[in-house]
This record gives structure tokens, sequence and C-alpha cells, in this order.
């Protein structure tokens, strides 16, 4: 298959892919962001560390700068990073089901 028709393919398959998850993905942003604002009102953070903190954990980076001290804010931090391993995880599958599509690999 021609190379360029193959990244159109995917790249057609990626945004119908994403387009039929949104709602999901949206969805997991919403609580990642919420959360890591809710931990950073309790920890007493700026508004740019909370939401800095969520994304941070949410993509399992964890730089450590900021670490949450009480049980309550550790306790959302994992929840934080499980919503962030969901929304990798759903990307991730749509990329794949979009590559094995463009590829005419059948799905085992």
């Amino acid at each position: 298959m021609d190379p360029r028709a193959m990244r159109r393919s995917f790249a057609a398959g990626l945004l119908v892919g994403l387009r039929v998850v949104w709602p999901i993905l949206s969805a997991l942003l919403l609580l990642i962001v919420g959360m890591g604002i809710l931990v950073g009102l309790l920890e007493h953070w700026s508004l740019g560390e909370s939401v800095y903190f969520a994304f941070v954990s949410g993509l399992t980076i964890g730089y450590g700068d900021l670490a949450p001290k009480l049980l309550l804010t550790r306790t959302l931090s994992v929840a934080i990073g499980v919503c962030g391993v969901l929304f990798t995880a759903l990307l991730a599958g749509v990329a794949v089901k979009a590559l094995n599509d463009a590829t005419g690999n059948e799905n085992p």
C-alpha cells in the first residue's frame, strides 16, 4: 500500500475513533482537573499548581515537586493516576485500531 494512502487511512480511522470515545476522554479530563483542583484546595496550593499537579500525576510522570500530605489528598492522587492510565489506554487503543485498519491487519 502507498505510504501516503496508509497515513490518510490511519488519520481518518484515528479521527473516527476519537469521535467515538471523545465523551469518555473529556469526562476523564474533567475528573483529572476536578480532582487536582480539590487536592490543591485541601493542600492550599494555587490553581496553577493544582492543575499542574493533576496533569503530572495523571500522566504518571510525578516529578515530586508537589506532594500531597493528607490521606484524602493522597487517595485522590491515586484516583488521578488511575484516570490518567485509563485516558492513555483509550488513546492507545484507538490508535492501534486505526493502524490495524489502515494496514489491513485484523484484530485477534
